[in-house]
């Protein structure tokens, strides 16, 4: 099937239900989305973001930015996520826990604005992660638009890049919570901490990075392509002096590069 039939067999799903609300990250998933739902619904559409501290505000800001941009309709919800006990125990339902809290939000939050249903971007790849939050979506009747029309991560790219969406080329991303092996207690000075790690990382082009939290450990994962870059001596030392003023006793770079949900590996 074509990436224009897809797309238009994603807009007529959206038409025939009537209203919704978008879980709206900024990430190349829910922007592509959020534009096939404003474009099908208009002002029936709404975009939602929760903000809190499992979020970076830089990803806050950017969605933002990426929803203004589209013309459309957004609203940040704040939440609070440490007083739920299971996840800042963090065990392997970590996700399960979150997603449930912040999904039912949204869903009171679409309740208020008298919309129909709750949409979010997971994709057709994304079934074959380890993904317990897909769990939560479903008990509360949440719906992914994207996987039911059958688009992959490079086909999501693809379009998005056609209709120039500034997240064609967006690394992946995910919430600060998953810097942290299983059974390690996540606190807010942690997570701040692994924020900071990362915006440094970023400032200095990294755009791709993850900096796993092993206690006193900074395990930092680029990829493989910037090795080079990020062991040369005045980055080197940039990146540790850095993160030792953020408290971290000793950084590694991780040697396979960079992957996505590494820390499933331990299950």
């Amino acid at each position: 099937m074509s990436l224009d039939s897809k797309w238009n067999i994603l807009k007529e799903k959206l038409l025939e239900l009537g209203s919704v609300l978008v879980a709206f990250s900024g990430g190349k998933d829910s922007t592509l989305l959020l534009k096939a739902a404003h474009e099908a619904l208009g002002d029936k559409c709404i975009a939602v973001t929760a903000q809190a501290s499992i979020f970076s505000k830089r990803e806050t800001i950017a969605a933002q930015s990426i929803a203004a941009g589209m013309g459309a309709r957004h609203e940040l919800v704040p939440l609070d996520v440490f007083g739920i006990e299971k996840f800042v125990r963090n065990d392997k339902d970590r996700c399960y826990f979150c997603k449930k809290h912040i999904f039912q939000a949204f869903k009171e939050k679409a309740a208020e604005y008298n919309l129909s249903w709750v949409v979010e971007g997971s994709n057709r790849d994304d079934v074959m992660d380890y993904r317990p939050g897909i769990r939560a979506l479903q008990e509360l009747g949440i719906l992914s638009p994207l996987r039911e029309a059958g688009l992959t991560n490079r086909e999501i790219r693809l379009l998005s890049k056609k209709m120039d969406l500034p997240t064609w080329d967006k690394p992946s991303n995910a919430c600060l919570a998953s810097r942290f092996p299983y059974g390690e207690r996540i606190t807010l000075n942690k997570l701040k901490q692994v924020e900071e790690a990362e915006d440094l990382l970023k400032s200095l082009g990294f755009e791709q990075c993850r900096t796993r939290c092993h206690q006193s450990i900074a395990r930092i994962e680029v990829p493989k392509k910037d090795f080079e870059k990020i062991m040369d001596p005045p980055t080197r030392e940039m990146i540790t002096e850095g993160f030792r003023s953020l408290g971290f006793t000793f950084v590694a770079l991780d040697m396979d590069g960079f992957s996505s949900g590494s820390l499933n590996k331990l299950l």
